[in-house]
């Protein structure tokens, strides 16, 4: 009988590199906000936009995520842990 063969390797170093690209991804995003805002307080001719950025920067970088929703998003929860 055959049986297939799993590799958890794999799995977790593909999990990790998805979790990895994800994180890379925002943080530069996150960069690119907030220096189109320090550009707009620098240079007047933002000055109509500059509202818009505040609002996007208040909605998008300064929301709270406690950790728990974060580990439970991720399975943490769900499988076995050693200590």
């Amino acid at each position: 009988m055959n049986h297939p063969f799993y590799n958890d390797q794999a799995h977790i170093a593909e999990s990790f590199h998805l979790n990895e690209d994800y994180i890379v991804q925002t943080a530069r995003l996150a960069f690119f906000k907030i220096n189109s805002y320090k550009l707009s307080l620098i240079k007047a001719s933002f000055c109509k936009s500059r509202e818009e950025l505040q609002e996007n920067l208040k909605g998008s970088l300064f929301n709270f995520t406690d950790c728990g929703s974060i580990l439970a998003d991720l399975g943490f929860f769900m499988s076995e842990v050693d200590n």
